[in-house]
């Protein structure tokens, strides 16, 4: 089962003063400034979060920000100088070595950048290597093993040698030995930054179903903002040992929280990260719900809203179909009496699925005829996607994603709107406030 982990209020310093270093930290002093006046250097000042079971928590930062040191104390390979670090509400710097060798042994597993691999022992003596270590008998370490290959998709290459892999095979067996102990824990430090990016990318697609197989707590340290933004469920930022913030890729993205995390992401490629749902705009919606009328209705509020399209639902929000002033203007001429709007429905109109990456999105966006309505869960309609909002997203001087809009209710057609000409002066209509007024139906598509 994935297990919490709580960093609370960690430091470590490299030196033989570390009491003098923490004295001055309390002072008030920098990282820079304590290494000038002592030489001793802080490697984690202060750090602060928590890891929730279960989730991919990536550690970001430059060469000598602090990631790997701060990984290496979640088992106590390095030893905090001062604060409390609590896996599943036992803080490990009072486990005694037994204590620690168990949680080691049981709980928490490593994967480092480089393989490591034994190149006189077969791929399936690698995986079994630590539970050989921890004294688990033959049989069972390589039924373990066994099952450990066939997770990472090397299952019938337990007798090779590791020379006969390649690269990112070679990386798999790593992976795969971490996973012989079944950990609720897995710590992998930049495991994937000596890989071709090709294969770095399978590696992450690999993890990610490994992930939807069975849950652990994942702390996954990277230099790679893409990478972090792909497979991570929550992001820290670190700089001179401190974490400068945490978030999702959303939060990080939408709301840097300073100018060093602002320069930090200005590369990343946000198209890659955002779905179609995190770029959608509210437009105008009607509920319809006669199929034998509502045309002329719709286009006089078409008109009097000043839009150019009218997206139309039922009343559990699936979408039925979308007009535009023309297509119901050309569907009423020389037409008497009422009219149903799925006779003004515009043709090669495809819903987006909420979750499509926006980088999918190029392809529908430059063949749409209007802008493309977006569907999340059960298939609701969630807002629209527009060319202009397509080019906004990817201009790189404006903020990379605007704030999510407040929901408009749609607008419900007066079933007793005239059927006479379309410029009859009597307009009826019913909706709820003043939900049909432009300004409410939010900006236009």
């Amino acid at each position: 089962m994935a297990k919490q982990i709580r960093i609370e209020n960690v430091f470590k310093v490299f030196g033989d003063q570390p009491k003098q270093a923490l004295d001055l930290v309390r002072q008030g002093l920098s990282k820079q400034q304590i290494l000038e006046r002592t030489g001793q250097s802080i490697g984690v000042f202060d750090a602060n979060f928590t890891i929730e079971a279960g989730e991919i928590f990536v550690v970001m930062g430059l060469s000598g920000s602090g990631k790997s040191t701060l990984v290496r104390m979640l088992n106590r390979l390095i030893e905090p100088t001062s604060g409390r670090i609590v896996v599943d509400g036992q803080d490990i710097n009072e486990l005694s070595d037994k204590d620690l060798r168990a949680l080691r042994r049981k709980d928490i597993s490593m994967v480092f950048q480089s393989f490591a691999l034994m190149p006189h022992m077969t791929v399936q003596d690698n995986t079994a290597f630590g539970l050989e270590m921890a004294g688990v008998a033959p049989a069972a370490r390589q039924q373990a093993a066994q099952e450990a290959l066939e997770q990472v998709g090397l299952a019938g290459w337990g007798p090779s040698y590791p020379d006969e892999l390649s690269g990112g095979m070679q990386q798999r067996v790593g992976l795969a030995r971490a996973l012989a102990s079944d950990p609720s824990i897995l710590l992998m430090d930049e495991a994937f930054s000596a890989l071709d990016p090709i294969i770095r990318t399978e590696m992450q697609s690999e993890l990610l179903r490994l992930q939807e197989t069975k849950r652990r707590t994942i702390v996954f340290i990277s230099h790679d903002l893409d990478e972090a933004m792909r497979i991570g469920d929550r992001i820290a930022i670190m700089k001179d040992g401190q974490v400068i913030q945490v978030g999702t890729p959303d939060d990080i993205l939408r709301s840097p929280a300073n100018d060093y995390v602002r320069s930090f992401i200005k590369g990343v490629d946000a198209a890659a990260v955002f779905k179609a749902s995190d770029i959608a705009r509210q437009a105008l919606t009607i509920i319809s719900e006669h199929n034998d009328r509502g045309c002329r209705a719709a286009l006089r509020l078409i008109e009097d809203s000043d839009r150019d399209h009218a997206y139309v639902l039922n009343a559990r929000q699936h979408l039925q179909g979308v007009v535009s002033a023309q297509s119901l203007r050309d569907a009423l001429q020389g037409h008497k009496g009422a009219l149903g709007l799925k006779h003004a429905f515009i043709e090669g109109v495809l819903p987006l699925d909420a979750a499509t990456p926006v980088a999918d999105l190029y392809g529908p966006m430059a063949t749409a005829p209007c802008p493309l309505p977006v569907l999340g869960e059960s298939r609701k309609f969630l807002g629209v996607i527009s060319r202009t909002t397509m080019l906004r997203f990817l201009d790189r001087d404006t903020p990379p994603v605007p704030p999510p809009q407040p929901v408009q209710p749609p607008v419900t057609l007066n079933p007793l709107f005239s059927t006479g000409d379309a410029d009859s002066p009597t307009m009826l209509q019913e909706h709820s406030d003043s939900a049909a007024t432009p300004t409410q139906q939010g900006e236009k598509a």
